[in-house]
């Protein structure tokens, strides 16, 4: 994502990485104890609508810490991976579309090598920061071996 917004060669390409990843843990930070205020002395004392709210709006901070946690590096993961199916280059939204394109066509299937192993750690990926308490993903998880 960032390394676009920079010629090779630019000088500025690893302050921008700096930068963008310091803000990644900032509100990292910062998500997870607004998350545990909102939880602690703001919901048990309002109203039983007003606590619901605020545990909704917790939860989603929780999501959004969560994403910007995992997100980037399992991004970058499933593009190593898609450039490797598709033996293509390109970003992630056009290497995905092209994997589905494919998918539908017939072209590809889950007997193609890494296709399989593809959609099944993109799963992981997004329940780990969706739902990681799901019960069927911590099944998945014990049952897949330790890479």
């Amino acid at each position: 994502m960032v390394g676009n917004l920079y010629q090779p060669g630019d000088p500025l390409r690893d302050g921008g990485y700096g930068i963008f990843y310091m803000g990644i843990n900032i509100g990292a930070f910062v998500c997870n104890f607004v998350a545990a205020f909102m939880r602690t002395p703001v919901a048990p004392e309002g109203a039983p609508h007003a606590a619901f709210i605020t545990r909704v709006a917790a939860n989603a901070l929780d999501i959004v810490r969560r994403e910007l946690e995992i997100a980037p590096a399992a991004d970058a993961a499933e593009l190593i991976r898609l450039r490797d199916i598709l033996r293509s280059d390109g970003d992630l939204e056009t290497l995905n579309r092209e994997l589905c394109t494919q998918l539908e066509a017939g072209q590809l299937g889950l007997a193609t090598p890494g296709v399989k192993d593809h959609l099944w750690a993109v799963t992981l990926a997004k329940l780990a920061i969706d739902q990681p308490n799901y019960s069927g993903y911590r099944a998945a998880l014990a049952e897949r071996p330790a890479d």
